[in-house]
């Protein structure tokens, strides 16, 4: 974990309530996709978590939805403005267990995490597939930058509106894939663990205090004890997952 100051490069909205906010900064902190960043906001006691979507030797790239006094309050952060951000938080994705033909599921904000995953996989020449999930149309994002790193994406919509009809569930069923990677709402999550026929990993969304272990707030249980979601999580294998009823 490391504190540094970043500053705003741009900040622009993807869809009505989606935003992409691009900053400059110390990035040595992160060390793998899948981990998130903690911002402090004025006026807010607590930090706000939030996914590294793509980042570089001195650029960070976050993709986030807004949802409440915090997000609301970046969505008008503008070029210049400074940030006081954690970085390097939470373990990431495992990619030595992805094999030949892994397959990226996200759903909603949950799809920004899997960027970064997308790019690095097919760096170790990878065949990558990504179903991306949204209600509708209107909220779609990220599809054809995922098409231009070069792969196979397919587009679920709840009501039919674009891609295919359905869950990411319902694209999964038809494809063949050696491992799986997903990040979206825990129905979503379970509804793969039951749907899935390979190994994988889930990232888990959840609501944090401190954001790197210290509160015991975001707790959950797992196959092999208990465990933080901002610590040994977000990302956790679906072997260790024990779903309340």
């Amino acid at each position: 974990m490391k504190q540094s100051i970043f500053s705003i490069l741009s900040n622009e909205a993807l869809t009505d309530s989606v935003y992409k906010m691009v900053l400059g900064g110390d990035t040595s902190a992160i060390t793998a996709p899948g981990q998130f960043v903690n911002i402090l906001l004025d006026g807010l006691y607590l930090r706000r978590p939030i996914s590294v979507c793509d980042y570089d030797e001195s650029t960070l790239t976050l993709v986030y939805k807004v949802v409440g006094k915090g997000t609301e309050q970046m969505s008008r952060k503008t070029a210049g403005e400074k940030l006081d951000i954690l970085t390097g938080l939470g373990n990431g994705y495992d990619m030595t267990l992805s094999g030949d033909r892994p397959v990226l599921l996200g759903g909603g904000v949950g799809v920004p995490p899997l960027y970064n995953l997308a790019k690095k996989l097919l760096a170790q020449g990878k065949l990558v597939s990504v179903i991306l999930g949204f209600n509708t149309k209107s909220e779609i994002f990220y599809e054809e930058e995922f098409q231009k790193l070069g792969c196979a994406v397919t587009v679920t919509t709840v009501d039919g509106s674009y891609g295919t009809q359905g869950f990411v569930t319902t694209a999964l069923e038809a494809m063949e894939y050696t491992y799986f990677y997903t990040c979206g709402p825990e129905p979503m999550l379970k509804a793969i663990y039951k749907t899935s026929n390979t190994s994988g990993q889930m990232s888990f969304e959840e609501r944090m205090g401190c954001g790197f272990g210290a509160c015991m707030g975001c707790s959950c249980k797992t196959l092999t004890g208990n465990k933080r979601i901002c610590k040994e999580g977000p990302v956790m294998k679906k072997e260790e997952i024990l779903w309340e009823s």
